[in-house]
């Protein structure tokens, strides 16, 4: 793979995104991603999907979002079936925030068993209408899911972006460490992950998420037919 690094070692996936200065979130960096999974899930190892120092992502690649409107919704909705695929993982999937992210950079934290943030001048949500891209209904049906209402229009509609601390209590983030404390921090969530009953785990997890998983399918066949324009 060219920009997707997975490491395993004692039953932990370590998948890291490295791609450009924004890391964007491109056709083959999905395909990538799917590819690391099927590895993780092979091995039966609990991920910890993260970025590059200072950034998770910034979101789709913009040079095929502009392309044209069939190329933009091509990328979203593989991005949308690669969503759902991490809600419904069989195994956890613990986000490591290594620095901004943006639009599809916040959406894979959404997407996330577990989200770990770092401290620092970062910037965390969803910029889609502050960039004119009315937002996608896959990426609605996500927010709703692990975002408060009190920040909801916030984040989805008024494209507000916070930071590590706020993204916490607007729900991209489960919790916040000292830059140097994240990877130790991420491993240790994962080695308690591993105590879990992972057949269980995952059957809760398809019980507890069932309607966000409902309402992606519907979304997801709903955004095949819209039109994106930049």
């Amino acid at each position: 793979m060219e920009l997707i690094d997975i490491k395993i070692s004692e039953k932990i996936a370590t998948i890291s995104i490295d791609n450009g200065k924004v890391n964007a979130i491109s056709h083959q960096v999905i395909d990538e991603l799917h590819e690391a999974f099927d590895q993780a899930e092979a091995a039966s190892a609990v991920v910890i999907l993260t970025g590059k120092a200072g950034i998770l992502s910034g979101g789709y690649d913009l040079n095929t979002m502009k392309e044209s409107s069939a190329s933009a919704v091509s990328l979203v909705t593989a991005g949308s079936k690669l969503a759902r695929r991490m809600l419904s993982f069989t195994l956890p999937i613990i986000g490591v925030c290594t620095g901004h992210a943006i639009a599809k950079g916040a959406f894979l934290l959404l997407s996330c068993d577990h989200r770990i943030g770092c401290k620092g001048s970062f910037k965390i949500g969803l910029n889609e209408v502050a960039i004119g891209m009315t937002m996608h209904q896959a990426g609605i049906e996500l927010a709703r899911n692990r975002i408060p209402i009190n920040y909801l229009s916030r984040s989805v509609i008024n494209a507000e972006l916070f930071d590590p601390d706020t993204a916490v209590l607007a729900g991209f983030l489960d919790t916040v460490v000292e830059p140097e404390e994240l990877i130790a921090t991420a491993k240790a969530v994962a080695k308690q992950m591993l105590t879990l009953n992972m057949k269980a785990h995952h059957g809760t997890k398809l019980k507890e998420r069932a309607d966000i998983l409902s309402a992606l399918d519907a979304a997801i066949e709903l955004d095949s037919t819209m039109r994106l324009n930049f």
